[in-house]
């Protein structure tokens, strides 16, 4: 049996959980204020995942980057692959939140979103 401690990051309480484990499948999870937390432990402990931000070049416009996401989460792994994806990439004016960027980041299916706004200049 295999014992891991996490501090869980869905919501600002952090809850410390120990998650439990025999043979790669997950026996408990303990410490979780509430239900996001369990499923947190879960799949932190056997898929980890993270939503992406960053910023990405903006020509043309009133400024020179605009915020982005990715839609939704991608493998924890693949985070350096991504944030290399949106260090190359580079998009014109005008720009609005929820326009997509980039289709599907590192063939993942997951696309890369603005999350602010860019007028042209």
């Amino acid at each position: 049996m295999e014992t891991r401690h996490l501090t869980c990051i869905n919501c600002p309480k952090g809850c410390q959980l120990k998650v439990t484990l025999d043979k790669g499948e997950v026996l408990s999870v303990t410490g979780n204020g509430c239900k996001r937390g369990d499923i947190y432990g879960r799949k932190e402990v056997t898929n980890p995942t993270r939503v992406v931000t960053s910023t990405v070049s903006v020509t043309g416009g009133e400024r020179e980057r605009v915020s982005v996401k990715t839609k939704t989460d991608t493998p924890k792994g693949l985070m350096f692959d991504v944030m290399k994806v949106i260090n190359r990439t580079c998009v014109a004016a005008p720009v609005h939140v929820g326009d997509v960027l980039v289709e599907d980041v590192c063939g993942t299916g997951v696309p890369l979103v603005a999350t602010a706004n860019v007028d042209a200049a």
